[in-house]
């Protein structure tokens, strides 16, 4: 798939665990952990804002598109 979950460099980099964005963010951690992966079909947008928010970061920042 061209587009890329880089949301475990962003957890990384705020040092936060998947439990822990799971709590603040209101997900599932197996929803989380399948988006982690890369594994979803889809990202609502309130999703990703909730994530964005936690993270203090950008959504181009945990999405990348890379042409094959």
């Amino acid at each position: 798939m061209a587009i890329i979950v880089n949301l475990d460099v962003m957890m990384a980099k705020r040092k936060m665990s998947l439990n822990e964005l799971s709590e603040k963010v209101d997900i599932t951690l197996s929803n989380l952990s399948i988006l982690k992966t890369g594994k979803a079909k889809a990202i609502r947008f309130s999703t990703l804002e909730s994530i964005c928010k936690v993270l203090e970061c950008q959504p181009a920042d945990i999405l990348e598109y890379r042409k094959d």
